[in-house]
């Protein structure tokens, strides 16, 4: 079997996440500590007692995402033997899921993954006034059409592709009348579902111009090496190993389509057919059994799925 391990973006966090490997084992702690020494805050607190609105806060959410997928990782080496290089065929991870895809292949370390996480966050949040921007997803919807009907609800506005996530579930992102228009026409198109999202920030869209500028300057400051097992990125869908193309992607990636649906149909086409999602929450698994549904996928997140796994 040839492994690929995913790392979740914003959206799988909850409260508690990571507490229970925090206690049961020490390598996941270091890694919560250094997370908490990396951002000048107890995240980790956060992560395990909440409050749950301050945990979703784009800035808080997406360090403490990386911190939980890499405190899992860590048990698994630990615990399990798993080694990354000999077990491993190749790593990806969905929009902020990148970054810890990153530390998680050896490129970053794991204190700069938070810290710019926790500077990409605060970007985002400030690249769009509040309510100005909106996100939808199209459910049912092949990416084709989704493109169509985002061009046809700009108008005049931004209206992008955000998430091609697979299994026909395809995320709109700009401003808020584009979105707004679009989710009406794709109810007249026959899209099973267009609803609109519950989110801070219109994310991977055009609006997030600002946002990407600012992680082109903090990347600039950050040694990136090439990642131990091909990564493939959320631009390109494509693997990638040199360190200035992929801080190229993470620019761009602030801006542009999350391609996940590719990248797991890439993995999958390069021999990939076991998916273990690495951290809180299980949306990715679903996703790969819908995309590459010949392949197993799994979830490794509590001490019983540490216990369970094989490497």
């Amino acid at each position: 079997m040839a492994r690929a391990l995913i790392f979740p973006g914003q959206g799988s966090q909850a409260v508690g996440m990571g507490k229970a490997l925090a206690e049961r084992f020490p390598q996941a702690r270091a890694v919560f500590e250094e997370v908490d020494a990396a951002l000048g805050q107890n995240l980790s607190d956060l992560m395990f007692e909440g409050p749950a609105d301050e945990l979703t806060l784009t800035t808080n959410a997406q360090p403490a995402l990386m911190a939980a997928s890499l405190a899992a990782l860590r048990v698994l080496e630990a615990e399990r033997g798993l080694d990354l290089v000999r077990d491993v065929a190749c790593v990806a991870g969905h929009s902020l899921g990148e970054y810890a895809a990153l530390a998680a292949a050896g490129s970053l370390t794991v204190s700069d993954a938070a810290r710019l996480l926790r500077i990409r966050g605060e970007a985002m949040q400030r690249a769009v006034a509040p309510g100005a921007g909106a996100m939808a997803a199209l459910i049912g919807a092949e990416i084709e059409t989704a493109h169509a009907i985002a061009e046809e609800a700009a108008g005049g506005e931004i209206c992008d592709v955000a998430n091609d996530n697979g299994g026909g579930q395809v995320v709109l992102s700009g401003h808020k009348a584009a979105v707004e228009r679009a989710v009406a026409i794709a109810q007249g198109r026959g899209i099973k579902r267009a609803v609109m999202l519950n989110v801070s920030a219109p994310f991977h869209c055009r609006l997030m111009a600002p946002a990407a500028e600012a992680m082109r300057a903090a990347l600039a400051e950050v040694a990136l090496r090439a990642p131990k097992v091909p990564l493939y990125a959320n631009v390109t869908a494509a693997p990638v190993s040199d360190p200035d193309a992929i801080r190229d992607n993470l620019v761009a990636q602030v801006t542009g389509t999350v391609r996940w649906r590719e990248s797991v149909a890439a993995m999958a086409a390069a021999g990939a057919d076991l998916f273990n999602e690495v951290g809180s929450g299980k949306v990715l698994t679903g996703l790969v059994k819908r995309i590459a549904p010949g392949a197993s996928a799994s979830a490794i997140g509590t001490p019983d799925d540490v216990a369970a796994f094989a490497p």
